[in-house]
């Protein structure tokens, strides 16, 4: 069995290589023997997207097409599957463990051991350990929302996505038409950033106010990829982290001390109460909410009546 399904791999990767332009599932059908004999169309498919996965995760840079009758092909380009030769040293071999070292514990674990091995292949140098080069640190990011795992491969991959989306002043969900470029940890929370066709925007969505299941659809991307620097630098702004505005805030004395840590300014009131200036982000009306009673909005309008609202939606449950 083992013999039979890296035949039907090797076969597959070869048409794909091979050919200069999409072949469809029929014909990828009929070009290789395994899939020929094959019971039913069901049991293709299945074998189908099993050995394109497989072959994904084995590095094998595999492109779907549409092509005008809407009809889904597959190539995969011989430019874009041949590197330059690698030469890594020392501080860049553990700079990469320590990469990988992040995911041993998630289920990128396999991912991550595997792209060592292969870089160990293409030139890593035989006496260099990535993954003792610092072995004192122990790092670790915590990845609990099932979206991630589909959505990083929908990244990879460039395919649209579909997923119910509950935004925290909304009471039911909505779904989303996505195109995803890049996940980003902020402040212990997964975002994702990509295009929302339905708004014809970019939009970010934060990972654990995704519910169901995300689906992936065929087709290519609507919107041009920005730049990997533009992705983080959005993501940021939608988090908070990066803004150009500031708001004005009233908040109890002895409370609300991340709210301390970030602001601008400060000055006492009396009464139990300071005013602060804080920076005035994507997200900051959520941050405020948690902290109930202890804060009151003075300025902007906008962000006062977003956190209003929000409070509405909480009371309503």
């Amino acid at each position: 069995m083992a013999i039979a399904k890296a035949e039907r791999l090797m076969n597959l990767a070869l048409c794909l290589l091979g050919t200069r332009r999409p072949l469809s599932k029929r014909e990828l059908r009929e070009s290789i023997e395994a899939y020929l004999e094959a019971g039913s169309d069901d049991s293709f498919n299945r074998m189908f997207e099993r050995d394109k996965d497989d072959l994904r995760e084995l590095g094998l840079v595999i492109e779907t097409v549409e092509n005008l009758d809407g009809e889904v092909g597959y190539l995969a380009r011989r430019d874009s599957n041949r590197l330059p030769p690698i030469t890594l040293d020392a501080e860049e071999a553990a700079a990469l463990g320590l990469a990988a070292k992040v995911w041993q514990q998630a289920r990128l674990a396999g991912a991550a051991s595997g792209a060592l091995q292969k870089l160990r292949a293409a030139g890593l140098p035989e006496d260099v350990d990535p993954y003792e080069a610092h072995g004192a640190l122990e790092p670790h990011i915590p990845v609990h929302e099932a979206a991630f795992e589909p959505l990083m491969l929908a990244c990879r991959d460039r395919r649209p996505v579909v997923f119910d989306y509950r935004k925290a002043t909304a009471a039911h969900p909505e779904t989303r038409h996505v195109e995803p470029w890049a996940l980003e940890c902020w402040r212990g929370h997964w975002y994702l950033a990509g295009w929302d066709r339905d708004r014809g925007a970019e939009r970010v969505f934060r990972l654990s106010r995704i519910t169901g299941k995300v689906r992936t659809r065929a087709g290519r991307y609507t919107a041009e990829v920005p730049d990997v620097v533009t992705v983080r630098e959005t993501v940021a702004g939608w988090a908070g982290e990066i803004t150009d505005r500031s708001a004005l805030i009233r908040l109890r004395t002895g409370s609300g001390y991340p709210l301390r840590a970030k602001a601008v300014s400060v000055r006492e009131l009396g009464g139990g109460w300071d005013e602060l200036r804080i920076p005035y982000g994507h997200g900051l009306d959520a941050w405020l909410v948690e902290f109930g009673p202890d804060v009151v909005v003075l300025e902007p309008a906008e962000l006062r009546a977003d956190v209003v609202d929000r409070l509405r939606a909480v009371a309503k449950g």
